[in-house]
């Protein structure tokens, strides 16, 4: 259940940001023309275990947010996003769902912008970390 927590915690803390319309994986969304939004992945990466002989393991991996804006705008409103999420998700963050404690251990990557379809892309990365006993 460790990474049920996990996507119910970073889910939250992206929920609780100013309005966009949010795709969450695996749930049915059409795009409205000439509308923004933001795209979340949780992506789970092998976790580590620091110690020997106990239960305790840090589950880890990336939450991207990918925003896609209409093209031909420029990239000042995207990048405002980008930025907000960054400071949102700002190194040394933490979040908590049931017994799991999230916590951000680096500042979040934006990534470049990239045309994608209809959309100006721009992906931004929160790499986290939560402690499971």
């Amino acid at each position: 259940m460790s990474i049920v927590s996990v996507r119910a915690a970073l889910q939250s803390k992206l929920d609780g940001m100013t309005a966009l319309a949010t795709v969450w994986e695996n749930v049915d969304y059409t795009p409205v023309n000439g509308t923004p939004y933001q795209a979340a992945y949780v992506m789970p990466a092998t976790p580590d275990n620091p110690t020997l002989g106990d239960d305790y393991y840090q589950e880890q991996g990336i939450f991207q947010i990918s925003l896609f804006y209409p093209l031909q705008n420029g990239t000042a409103a995207a990048e405002a996003r980008a930025q907000l999420i960054r400071t949102t998700f700002k190194r040394g963050t933490s979040m908590t769902s049931g017994s799991v404690t999230v916590r951000v251990d680096k500042t979040p990557e934006i990534g470049a912008g990239r045309v994608d379809g209809d959309r100006w892309h721009i992906p931004v990365r929160v790499r986290w970390f939560a402690g499971i006993t």
